[in-house]
């Protein structure tokens, strides 16, 4: 007698319908962690370019110019002020990007502080609201707040 044995229509069915609940679960559970952890990179990512321009000023009693900017702590500038004491291997290996591919922007003197350091946001131009705006040294807190308080 030769027996054939697999799933009947209405258990795949059971399973997908499970497996959907569970998904949407899942989506529910895990929505904006991307878009928070986007804003903990660029925390994380001013924070080291702040130390490396405390490092920078303490070497050399200055700051890059804004025309000189974030690059000045790859290579040394060629373009005046040129900084004295500048270390063989600089101040960071590499300038990283912001979460959507676009350069951390720096301004000095800044106009929210001493130094800006901002990325462009989502939208990877100037202004604009919610992920899409600047994010910046000076705003960072608040504009992770603001995510949280949307959940």
């Amino acid at each position: 007698m030769n027996k054939q044995s697999g799933f009947s229509l209405l258990e795949i069915l059971v399973a997908m319908a499970i497996m959907a609940i569970l998904g949407g679960i899942m989506v529910t559970q895990f929505m904006g962690k991307t878009e928070e952890a986007n804003l903990l990179r660029i925390k994380g990512d001013i924070q080291a370019v702040k130390s490396a321009l405390i490092q920078y000023n303490a070497d050399n009693f200055l700051l890059p110019t804004t025309e000189q900017g974030l690059e000045a702590l790859v290579q040394k500038p060629s373009s005046p002020p040129t900084p004295k004491n500048y270390p063989r291997r600089g101040y960071l290996d590499q300038l990283a990007e912001d979460p959507w591919g676009n350069p951390y922007q720096y301004a000095y003197p800044g106009e929210f502080g001493e130094y800006d350091i901002y990325s462009l946001g989502a939208d990877g131009e100037e202004g604009g609201e919610g992920l899409a705006t600047d994010i910046g040294n000076w705003n960072i807190e608040e504009v992770i707040k603001s995510l949280k308080d949307q959940e």
